[in-house]
């Protein structure tokens, strides 16, 4: 029999002095522990569960489908759900059937600046116009390549 007595608290000074080190999880693990036993950590993020659109509507048969107590709370149960999965569901059902069903991406929504089409047609613009005056100037030192090579003096007009 156990004396109800005893402290079950034991100092860290003690457990280690006693045992020589803290034991670590992983070094349980190379020691030769039980190799099947249940991952302990934990999932850095939990992934959020997601449903189609067609297994809402399904669900939402079902549940309309119940008619005696306790009916929805089994269906629930079976599939995993809350109540409040119904009571979204049926109204986005209301809003609009599929498309109220249909899965939404999460958070803020982006905001469009209402200038945001002017200023991508002023750089398209200016890209054109950038590519023209290359053009232009290639044209010009091509004219003074071949004018000095004909000996015309661009600047007087005058053939040398």
């Amino acid at each position: 029999m156990i004396n109800s007595s005893y402290n079950h608290h034991v100092d860290d000074e003690k457990l280690t002095s006693r045992f020589g080190a803290e034991e670590r999880s992983d070094e349980a693990a190379k020691r030769g522990a039980d190799p099947v036993a249940a991952d302990p950590e934990v999932l850095a993020k939990p992934r959020r569960r997601q449903f189609s659109a067609p297994y809402r509507l399904r669900i939402l048969e079902e549940a309309d489908g119940c008619s005696s107590p306790g009916e929805i709370g089994r269906l629930l149960r079976r599939e995993g759900l809350y109540s409040s999965h119904l009571s979204n569901w049926r109204k986005a059902r209301r809003h609009g059937a599929l498309a109220g069903l249909a899965p939404k991406k999460r958070g803020v929504k982006p905001t469009r600046n209402p200038l945001q089409s002017k200023v991508q047609a002023l750089e398209t613009k200016v890209a054109r116009l950038q590519g023209e005056l290359h053009i232009a100037h290639t044209i010009l030192d091509v004219q003074g390549k071949v004018a000095g090579l004909l000996g015309i003096d661009l600047k007087n007009g005058n053939n040398s």
